[in-house]
């Protein structure tokens, strides 16, 4: 079992690296224009989330062993192949309300073998379009997540991801009046102990930093405006936690580990919290 999935992950894999290029072509070409629609939670798309979306939605079905994918831009999951082993949930464009200002943006990928729950999680992506495409990989057969880089010709593999125990940056996500006095005190307690402050409002390029630099803290906690968090489950939240535990970092609601919470709906939110271990303990505490 272990020798197949490490073929079929190295084929999704493949296909992520190959989508990224297509995608990256669209992104040169458009500057944030909209669509005259709006995704299944209400947000207005841009026509670069669409046609990424269709990329990738044709890239998937020419793998036989994805028996159904689900995008953050569909209301219901696709069905693609009946005797398929795996289900794919991705963000075909994290951050794309960045792109008229020429800041990074990024794609989340989820593989799960099984029903769309964290348990079943066997690996993990995100590509980070900037001034090179940047790809992240995880998966359930080694530790560490394996970072390429596209040189032009091939992908390259640039280096193995881990965190430290601590981290010196701190992304907080949300608008500020809307953030329980509990958290509000907690992020200045981070900022008077000489973190930095990082956040460009894209979930993929403030993780990536996190990431590349060895440590720190992403949060989204819940909001008055938003009491069950902004960012959805599938998508975003159960594969970047994925992402940092191989890392050797966690992944929280505040209280609870991501990877144990159940969605009741493949757009489900949840308030979140990814870091190494010292930031996620001071979560905890």
């Amino acid at each position: 079992m272990q020798d197949n999935l490490a073929q079929d992950l190295e084929k999704i894999f493949t296909t992520i690296k190959d989508s990224s290029l297509h995608i990256y072509q669209i992104l040169r070409n458009n500057m944030g224009e909209t669509t005259q629609s709006k995704n299944s939670t209400g947000d207005l798309q841009l026509q670069a989330d669409v046609l990424a979306d269709e990329i990738l939605h044709k890239a998937f079905k020419a793998l036989e062993c994805v028996k159904e994918i689900c995008s953050e831009e569909q209301e219901m999951g696709i069905e693609l192949h009946n005797n398929g082993i795996y289900k794919i949930a991705y963000d075909p464009l994290d951050g794309s309300s960045l792109m008229g200002a020429n800041l990074s943006v990024g794609s989340i990928f989820g593989i799960y073998r099984g029903e769309f729950l964290p348990k079943n999680l066997v690996g993990a992506a995100y590509i980070v379009y900037g001034m090179v495409i940047g790809v992240g990989i995880a998966s359930k057969l080694k530790e560490g997540v394996d970072y390429f880089v596209f040189n032009g010709e091939d992908f390259k593999l640039q280096k193995t991801l881990f965190l430290k125990e601590e981290g010196k940056l701190n992304a907080p996500g949300g608008t500020q009046k809307y953030w329980s006095k509990t958290h509000q005190d907690k992020m200045n307690n981070l900022f008077q102990k000489g973190y930095r402050l990082r956040y460009s409002g894209g979930m993929v390029p403030d993780l990536h930093h996190i990431l590349i630099k060895g440590g720190g803290l992403f949060s989204y906690p819940s909001t008055t405006d938003a009491p069950k968090g902004k960012l959805r489950m599938l998508f975003e939240v159960f594969p970047f936690a994925f992402i940092f535990e191989n890392a050797g970092g966690g992944a929280i609601d505040g209280k609870q580990r991501l990877l144990e919470l159940v969605p009741n709906h493949l757009h489900d939110t949840t308030p979140c919290f990814f870091g190494s271990n010292k930031e996620i303990e001071i979560v905890k505490r």
